[in-house]
C-alpha cells in the first residue's frame, strides 16, 4: 500500500484529546483532568468543584480556569490552522531482533530485564510473524504534527504561548488517535466492529499497539530517520532535526502493530554486547549509537 496523507480539522480533533496529559504538562495531578469529563454549565462545574476536599479547591478551580481558556484557545484557532498526518501500511516480517519493512531492514532493542522470573524478554518484531514462515503480515507506520505557524500569534504572551504548546502537543496525539481507529476499523480493518466510547477508546482497550518513536519500547529517536525513509515526513511538514528530533515538536511518529498479544512495554537497560549487536544492525559507530541510547545503558 502507498503512502496516505490525512488532514483534520481542530473540531476534528477536540474529543480525542486527552485532558490528563495535558494538564500534567500544567502540574496538575489526574483527578483535576476530569473537569473535561464535567458538562459546560454552572451547576456542573459548581457541583464538580464541590467534589473536591476544601484543601484541594483553589487547585481545582485553577484547572476549571485552564480548560476554560485551552477550549477558548481551540475553538480560536479552528478553521485557521489544519493538523496532519500521513500513514503506510507495508509487507512486513520479523527477522530476529529486525522488521523487514517493505524491504527495509528496521531494527530493534530486546529486554534484557524482567520483573517477574516468568516474564518473556519483548522485543517489538516478537508480533510480527516471521521472515522464516514464508508468510508476509503488516506493520504499519505513521506520523502526526500540526501546523507550525499555529504558534506564532501567540509568541509575545508567555502564558498564551505555553497553552498553544501544550495543546499543539495534544492535538498531534490527538491526530495519532484518530488516525489509529480509522486505521484499525477502515484501513487496515482488522477491527471493522470495534465499537469503543472515547474513554475506552483513551484507555488503548483496542487490539493493537502503535508505539512512539522515543517511547520506553523504541526508544532509539534515531530512527525516525527509518521512518522517514518509509513514510516521507515532509509531505506533512516534519523536518528532522541532525539528532532525529522532529519539527515542529508537537509531532508524532512511530509503528502499529495488530497481534492481539502485543501490548506496550519498556526496553529498559541493555548491556554492552547488545549495544554492539544494535549498532552494527543499524550501521552506526557504537560511540554514536551510546549518545542515542544513554538512559538505557547499564551503569
Amino acid at each position: 500500500m502507498g503512502i496516505t496523507t490525512v488532514t483534520y480539522d481542530i473540531h476534528d480533533l477536540a474529543e480525542y484529546i486527552n485532558w490528563i496529559y495535558f494538564f500534567h504538562a500544567w502540574g496538575f495531578q489526574p483527578r483535576f483532568a476530569t473537569i473535561a469529563d464535567i458538562h459546560g454549565c454552572d451547576a456542573c462545574r459548581a457541583g464538580w468543584l464541590a467534589s473536591f476536599p476544601e484543601p484541594d479547591r483553589a487547585k481545582a478551580a485553577e484547572a476549571m480556569q485552564l480548560h476554560k481558556e485551552a477550549n477558548r484557545m481551540l475553538n480560536a484557532i479552528d478553521g485557521k490552522y489544519k493538523v496532519y498526518a500521513v500513514y503506510r501500511l507495508m509487507e512486513a516480517n520479523a527477522d530476529g531482533d529486525n522488521l523487514i519493512l517493505a524491504g527495509h531492514r528496521f531494527p530493534l532493542l530486546r529486554q534484557q530485564t524482567r520483573i517477574h522470573p516468568t516474564d518473556p524478554f519483548l522485543c517489538l518484531s516478537d508480533f510480527v510473524r516471521p521472515l522464516s514462515s514464508g508468510i508476509a503480515d503488516t506493520v504499519g507506520a505513521f506520523a502526526t504534527t500540526i501546523d507550525e505557524r499555529m504558534e506564532e500569534p501567540y509568541q509575545n504572551d508567555d502564558y498564551k504561548h505555553l497553552l498553544i504548546k501544550t495543546l499543539g502537543e495534544r492535538l498531534a496525539e490527538a491526530a495519532a488517535e484518530k488516525l489509529h481507529e480509522f486505521i484499525r476499523k477502515k484501513a487496515w480493518g482488522y477491527a471493522p466492529d470495534e465499537q469503543l466510547t472515547m474513554k475506552q477508546l483513551l484507555n488503548e482497550d483496542y487490539q493493537g499497539i502503535r508505539p512512539a518513536v522515543g517511547y520506553p519500547s523504541l526508544p532509539d529517536i534515531s530512527v525516525s530517520y527509518l521512518l522517514d525513509e518509509l513514510i516521507d515526513m515532509k509531505r506533512i511538514g516534519i523536518h528532522l532535526t541532525e539528532n532525529g528530533m522532529m519539527q515542529p515538536h508537537a509531532s508524532v511518529c512511530g509503528l502499529m502493530f495488530s497481534h492481539p498479544a502485543s501490548r506496550y512495554f519498556a526496553v529498559g537497560k541493555i548491556d554492552e554486547e547488545q549495544l554492539k549487536d544494535y549498532a552494527e544492525r543499524r550501521g552506526f559507530s557504537v560511540k554514536e549509537m551510546r549518545k542515542y541510547l544513554s538512559a538505557n545503558l547499564q551503569d
